[in-house]
């Protein structure tokens, strides 16, 4: 296409920075490249958009490499009080035209949004005051009768309505949980008291789910002040019997906007001089300030910004006059588009509610998941479970992880136990997954039996891959009976659901089995029917990156190839939402396949671009991609080919990727969904329905479906389910690898 004919589009990044950024910009420029427009990189926000000159430039497709890992944004970020006057605006509008740019992607938070559709809508008078000043002919402005914006939220605080997490949200709360972690540690060895200050002026999320992921003692957000005006007293008594009941250590979390119920500020400080004061304890503090913005972005913002900077491309390239500027978000693992000032207005009216005090209006606002999460979390800081007198008829409900170890699988058993504890029913903890339930190795459980657990990686309870046979049925039939099992929680991967699936099978012969069951999904290869995504495939994924940025730092002296084997099974999750977080060239998965022309296609590729001054090429491969074409073979099939113009190196992760504490992610997924599960079973049990079913996330809703329709949802020849959402990712992943072939030579 004549670069006259070429749609143009601005990038600029605004307001304060967040990690994914640089991801988002990079998607970006690469995608326009790939649909044939021009992309320019407006430096340093609007503030480079009203100053023009070298601050506008065009971006090639080696201009956005090797940025991908990178926090901050490389193209600058400031706050201009200049554009918000008329003539900063016009200003901005001439050095536009000057580019041919009329399409732009805003990275940035709402004042940033919000500027950006006052200009779109300003853009005809502009045009026109331009031309009559003779700045611009006529032509110029007939070829650009409007401006097309789209949106992209770069905020750390996760507080914009319309997507579920804003660019750097999530590798704000590995910040936090970090430091949540490690605090943990000393303050345990010490018996001491801390008191640690999130980022969050209007919105809690970063505290509430801080808390829930580091397993905190009490929490104090804007949207929800204490409800009673002594909140000291009851947040100290908390924290006493805590002590009381045998807790070391002692952890509360505050958001920089905090305040009770009358507006008056709670500050950090505030809260350790009451805690010194009335219970005599060493309190520090630590505000944690800026380092919540920095450092590497996250395997989840990487992709996600990589998904949302590719989808904005296309919007722009479809914008008419008449279109309203959309905000492309996500909802769950979903990209979406919403109208972009609706929910810029939806986010002010959170901030109007909590300034006016109507905090009931600012917890519905924030929406259903964000109440249920508060709600949860209260539960899980008591110190031990209320007494419920003769109420309730107390049922016996049994926790068991079975399949591989996957991070989350920890944090699902502490809420279900409290959970089941905290509605006065007793927990059995089995251990050693189904061969415990065979044996009869089953432990009762209380409310202190998982304190630490929200930050364990691991499965405490043990697990295995068993899968009961024969006479172990008849073995677990007399100990549900012999324990009085009412109801059976599940955790774990594939394994773990057919031999739920088999006791379900079985209730015809082992009446014992008529008992509700739940599986929870918890497994790195997220390979498991009727959830897209599993515990502990977010914590795997950045197992990846986190060792592949570190395998990358070591292509800078010399040129190299690099294969990377990831695990995953017959499943190519891992691979293919790795290669997108790493800016992987090329990924084999095993539901594609590998065959010798695809080697030799990607070994003539990885030559010319070497031969042009590459310097790193990076290839991911799932374990099981190819029997034949192994990791070991594909290393020196390139390095063989390749004519010393490049050195190839292996890397086989194994199990460190499934190893580690588990990611915020996983902490806050497991949470969810063990709330679900324990719902489900209590309800079912009360009320004789015994029903066996698995949970799961579809479409960003929690699903539950029953264990009849397990089989018709997965590929019988391979532990992985028929719906796979992730490969529809792979033009995504084919845009970012290399350029079009009309950028050759």
């Amino acid at each position: 296409m004549p670069a006259e004919q070429r749609i143009k589009i601005g990038v600029l990044t605004s307001g304060g920075d967040a990690q994914g950024m640089n991801a988002a910009v990079r998607a970006v420029v690469r995608t326009g490249i790939s649909r044939g427009c021009e992309v320019y990189a407006i430096y340093e926000g609007y503030e480079g958009m009203i100053k023009g000159g070298d601050l506008i430039r065009l971006m090639g497709w080696d201009n956005v490499g090797g940025i991908l890992h990178k926090g901050g944004t490389v193209i600058g970020t400031a706050r201009s009080a200049g554009f918000r006057t008329r003539e900063g605006r016009r200003r901005a509008a001439l050095n536009l035209l000057a580019h041919g740019i009329d399409r732009l992607v805003v990275i940035g938070g709402d004042g940033s949004l919000t500027g950006a559709d006052a200009f779109r809508r300003e853009w005809p008078e502009l045009l026109r005051e331009l031309v009559e000043a003779g700045e611009i002919d006529g032509p110029t402005a007939q070829a650009h009768p409007f401006l097309g914006i789209v949106g992209l939220v770069g905020s750390i605080d996760n507080d914009f309505a319309g997507t579920d997490m804003t660019i750097g949200a999530d590798s704000a709360l590995h910040r936090i949980t970090e430091a949540l972690d490690a605090i943990t540690s000393t303050a345990a060895s010490h018996q001491r008291t801390f008191v640690i200050e999130v980022m969050g002026r209007h919105c809690g999320y970063l505290a509430l789910m801080g808390a829930i992921a580091g397993g905190a003692d009490w929490v104090l957000i804007p949207e929800h002040p204490p409800e009673i005006d002594d909140w000291e007293s009851a947040m100290c008594e908390a924290l006493r019997a805590g002590r009381e009941s045998g807790r070391r250590d002692s952890l509360v979390v505050v958001a920089e906007g905090a305040q009770d119920r009358y507006g008056k500020p709670i500050s950090a400080d505030y809260i350790r001089q009451i805690l010194e004061e009335r219970l005599g304890e060493d309190t520090r503090v630590t505000i944690l300030g800026h380092v919540q913005r920095g450092g590497a972005p996250s395997a989840f913002d990487r992709w996600m910004s990589t998904l949302i900077g590719h989808t904005a491309v296309d919007e722009l390239i479809g914008a008419t006059p008449e279109r309203e500027p959309q905000l492309i978000g996500i909802r769950e693992n979903r990209i979406t588009t919403a109208p972009l000032m609706q929910c810029v207005a939806q986010t002010h009216a959170v901030a109007e509610a909590i300034s006016v005090r109507n905090y009931e209006q600012a917890m519905a606002l924030r929406g259903s998941s964000f109440g249920e999460a508060f709600r949860t979390l209260r539960t899980l800081v008591r110190s031990k479970p209320p007494q419920r007198g003769g109420t309730v008829r107390p049922l016996r409900f049994a926790v068991i992880h079975s399949g591989g170890p996957a991070p989350g699988m920890n944090t699902a058993a502490r809420v279900a136990v409290r959970l089941f504890v905290d509605q006065g029913h007793q927990v059995l903890g089995v251990q050693g997954g189904f061969q415990g339930l065979i044996d009869g190795n089953i432990v009762e459980m209380d409310w202190m039996s998982v304190s630490g657990w929200a930050t364990m990686g691991g499965a405490e309870l043990g697990t295995n891959r068993k899968i009961p046979q024969g006479a172990e049925l008849y073995q677990i039939a007399r100990n549900l009976e012999r324990f009085n099992i009412n109801g059976i929680l599940m955790i774990g991967g594939s394994a773990g659901y057919r031999a739920c699936h088999r006791l379900f099978s079985e209730r015809h012969i082992f009446p014992a089995f008529d008992i509700p069951m739940i599986c929870l999904p918890a497994s790195i290869n997220n390979n498991l029917p009727g959830s897209e995504l599993s515990i502990g495939a977010d914590t795997a994924l950045n197992s990846i990156v986190e060792a592949v940025d570190r395998i990358k730092q070591t292509a800078v002296a010399s040129r190299r190839c690099f294969v990377v084997e990831v695990m995953g099974r017959d499943c190519g999750y891992l691979a293919l939402m790795g290669g997108l977080a790493t800016g992987a060239e090329r990924v084999y998965l095993p539901e594609e396949g590998i065959t010798l022309r695809d080697l030799q296609a990607d070994l003539d590729e990885m030559i010319y671009w070497f031969k042009r001054g590459k310097r790193l090429s990076l290839v991911i491969r799932n374990e099981k991609a190819n029997p034949i074409y192994s990791t070991g073979f594909m290393a020196s099939l390139f390095e063989e080919e390749g004519n010393q113009l490049f050195e190839v190196r292996q890397a086989i992760l194994g199990h460190l990727q499934q190893g580690g504490d588990p990611s915020p992610f996983d902490r806050i997924q497991a949470t969810r969904l063990s709330v679900k599960c324990v719902e489900f079973l209590i309800d079912r049990a009360v009320n004789g329905r015994n029903e066996g079913a698995f949970i799961g996330y579809k479409g960003g809703r929690v699903q539950i479906i029953s264990l009849e329709d397990m089989p018709r949802m997965m590929e019988p020849d391979f532990a992985r389910p028929r719906e796979q959402w992730w490969m529809g990712l792979r033009d995504v992943a084919q845009a970012m690898r290399q350029p079009p072939d009309e950028l050759r030579g």
